[in-house]
């Protein structure tokens, strides 16, 4: 069984939302789609799924114990600060690309703090699957939130298969230009094999900001990325 190539799911929050009342603690369900479409893939064999688990938990060793038990589960938690959450979830991610993916760019805002702070969690779940990723693995990460990891992995680990999916629409490049951080936000996911949008238009739009903005060849839907398509 550890032999066997194995799919490591990675979205922003786990399948289930932990709860701490004191020093104990209840696992929920998570909210929403992606935890039951993708309930299926993470059942199977050796499968696991990395995520945030729902709740910032200070007492280190109540951290230690809850790491330990979701593990047993084949569910790898990431700790996330109070900060972290504020800048990367609340900033970034909703305050700054959320909009803007809707075509409300009046409504994005731009802050230093939350690009660093960005970066840094990216990087924080790009480690958490280098940790457990072997050669010949799938790595299947979700959404606007994780875009920097497909890249930073493959800086690190050349030899696993990398698929992203946009859950939220990507916009046109008119529109995805006025990010000051768009060259490396592409540059990220260009780091997947294998990039999915939910239609045609949001497949052109990033496309043509792939073409527009790091000047990649382009064949239909393929690009040809240094050596890889």
């Amino acid at each position: 069984m550890e032999n066997t190539p194995k799919t490591i799911i990675v979205s922003n929050r786990l399948p289930i939302r932990l709860e701490i009342r004191n020093k104990d603690w209840v696992y929920k369900p998570s909210e929403g789609g992606l935890a039951t479409g993708l309930s299926s893939v993470y059942n199977e064999k050796n499968n696991i799924w990395i995520g945030w688990p729902g709740a910032i938990i200070t007492d280190a060793y109540v951290r230690e114990l809850i790491e330990t038990d979701l593990k047993e589960k084949r569910l790898y938690p990431i700790m996330l600060s109070q900060q972290e959450i504020e800048r990367f979830y609340d900033g970034f991610s909703n305050d700054t690309l959320w909009p803007l993916f809707h075509y409300f760019p009046s409504y994005a805002h731009y802050a230093r703090s939350y690009w660093n702070t960005y970066n840094e969690v990216n990087q924080k779940y790009a480690d958490a699957v280098l940790r457990v990723a072997a050669a010949g693995d799938t790595v299947w990460i979700h959404d606007y939130h994780l875009m920097l990891v497909p890249q930073m992995i493959r800086n690190q680990a050349p030899d696993v298969n990398i698929g992203f999916f946009q859950h939220i629409p990507f916009p046109s490049y008119e529109v995805f230009r006025l990010i000051p951080w768009r060259e490396s936000l592409l540059k990220g996911l260009l780091g997947a094999d294998l990039i999915g949008f939910h239609t045609f238009d949001d497949v052109r739009h990033f496309m043509s900001a792939t073409q527009h903005l790091v000047a990649l060849q382009a064949n239909a839907n393929e690009l040809l990325v240094d050596d890889r398509v």
